[in-house]
């Protein structure tokens, strides 16, 4: 159960400008079909996704390094001054099947100026032109690359959405492994549940203005190709107390009006039992992945959070 040292609500009204964004929101063309066979017209026979490209602007504000890793792109953000103590690997979300979306770009900019951090971007695959087994692939090659370079106590696993999920597995399998496990995991309106299984999920769904049930798992179903919905693999809400136990201290967010918030709590729970320092922070009214729409009072909120969490 969550208790008030677990849970947090950082904003009981939406800001003016959240309104205004989520009424743009609701007016404009949906990130997802809104239904499940909508989900599957869009991804029969669709080109090959291309990710947002990096705003050239970039290379005048950080230090920016590109390589590859696996056949895929993989681009890492300093402050100007070099190197922060604290290095990010962060993993955009998009279902797992759609790429790198622009605003990510200026969100990922927010984090290395505010909290004078690197940031790791690796720009994946997409399923199902590739397996899920090769987005893991590459999160596992480019945290060792990472963990090998520099010191994995002062390394933060992070993404929003299907990019938490990535987060949190890669985690999850490092404990596994016995692999060096990373300092923090923060985790941005994370897809815990790729069958949304938990039957309050319904009560929020007439709220998000992005996210719908059946679209979802119907995503979640061509992501996990034949694997339980229930394997803490393809829905880390269900791995394992003894697992959980050893994860690092962790933060989630999350927009009240996000389906994702029903998993979210229930996971924080779970980490507070299993002795996790976890909590959640909730806004009212907030929509999924708020914290891309830097401007608001929501989203500035969640980076000074996140500052603290690492300067904690």
């Amino acid at each position: 159960m969550l208790t008030d040292s677990s849970i947090a609500l950082r904003s009981a009204s939406p800001s003016l400008l959240m309104r205004v964004i989520k009424f743009v929101i609701a007016r404009g063309k949906p990130v997802f079909p809104h239904d499940e066979a909508g989900f599957h017209a869009v991804m029969a026979g669709r080109r090959l996704p291309v990710d947002a490209p990096m705003p050239e602007g970039f290379r005048k504000r950080f230090v920016v390094e590109e390589r590859e890793v696996l056949g895929s792109r993989v681009v890492t953000l300093h402050p100007k001054g070099g190197p922060g103590a604290w290095h990010m690997l962060y993993f955009h979300g998009g279902g797992f099947v759609q790429p790198m979306f622009k605003v990510h770009w200026p969100l990922v900019a927010a984090m290395v100026k505010a909290c004078g951090i690197s940031v790791t971007v690796p720009l994946y695959p997409m399923v199902p032109e590739a397996p899920y087994t090769a987005q893991d692939a590459l999160a596992d090659a480019v945290y060792a690359d990472l963990a090998a370079r520099h010191d994995p106590a002062r390394i933060i696993l992070n993404g929003d959405s299907a990019g938490g999920h990535m987060a949190l597995v890669l985690a999850l399998r490092l404990v596994r492994s016995g692999g060096p496990l990373p300092g923090k995991l923060a985790l941005f309106a994370p897809w815990l549940d790729l069958g949304l299984a938990d039957p309050a999920i319904a009560a929020v769904e007439p709220h998000d203005l992005m996210l719908k049930i059946g679209t979802l798992r119907a995503c979640g179903g061509l992501v996990a190709a034949g694997r339980a919905m229930d394997d803490p693999d393809v829905s880390p809400l269900y791995a394992a107390p003894e697992l959980l136990a050893q994860l690092p201290p962790t933060r989630i967010w999350t927009g009240r009006h996000d389906i994702f918030i029903v998993d979210s709590r229930s996971f924080t729970g779970r980490l507070r039992a299993a002795g996790v320092y976890a909590k959640l922070y909730e806004y009212e009214a907030a929509p999924h992945v708020f914290m891309a729409v830097l401007p608001t009072r929501e989203a500035k909120d969640v980076i000074g959070l996140l500052r603290a969490f690492l300067a904690d």
